[in-house]
């Protein structure tokens, strides 16, 4: 079915050794490194809209009443640019989008964020799969997003909406 991801059982995952074979297993991928502290955090998505806005102060209380870590998360937008130098056919590059430094200042200097422990996590790309990676890579209990208002969301679909149908997790929308 499109839109779900079914996880095979980790005891079916591993290998196993094969006792004629001359070389050992290779050992298992390591897990991203991610801070422990934050382990069974909550997650949320967050990029200054009054929508994350509402999300975060949600999120915060979450953490506070579960003794747990707050995991913020921003997608930050690689705009495709186009570069056109005389004769060559156009480049597509990326442009990074600096907006993570800033809020990550903005949270810095925020009172509301100093009674539960909080890190700023910045990835690149979808929005539904970057927050669901970084739900998985910190097993987190929850991530908490807002709710899309307007046209591009009715058109694409709200991140909220995508991410509820493939998240492995609880996902908490804001309105």
């Amino acid at each position: 079915m499109a839109g779900h991801e079914f996880s095979e059982p980790a005891d079916r995952k591993r290998p196993v050794a094969d006792p004629t074979a001359s070389e050992p297993l290779a050992a298992e991928e390591p897990r991203p490194s991610c801070d422990p502290a934050f382990r069974h955090g909550v997650v949320v998505g967050f990029d200054g809209s009054t929508s994350s806005e509402r999300a975060l102060a949600y999120a915060i209380g979450m953490a506070h009443r579960s003794h747990a870590g707050l995991i913020i998360v921003h997608v930050a937008n690689r705009l495709p640019t186009t570069v056109w130098a005389g004769c060559e056919p156009p480049v597509f590059v990326d442009v990074p989008d600096h907006r993570t430094e800033v809020l990550g200042l903005e949270l810095a200097c925020a009172d509301y964020l100093a009674e539960v422990p909080w890190i700023l996590v910045e990835r690149g790309g979808d929005i539904c799969h970057e927050l669901e990676e970084v739900g998985r890579e910190y097993e987190a209990d929850a991530i908490v997003v807002g709710s899309t208002h307007g046209i591009v969301g009715r058109i694409f679909g709200s991140v909220a909406g995508r991410l509820a149908k493939r998240a492995q997790r609880p996902v908490i929308v804001i309105p």
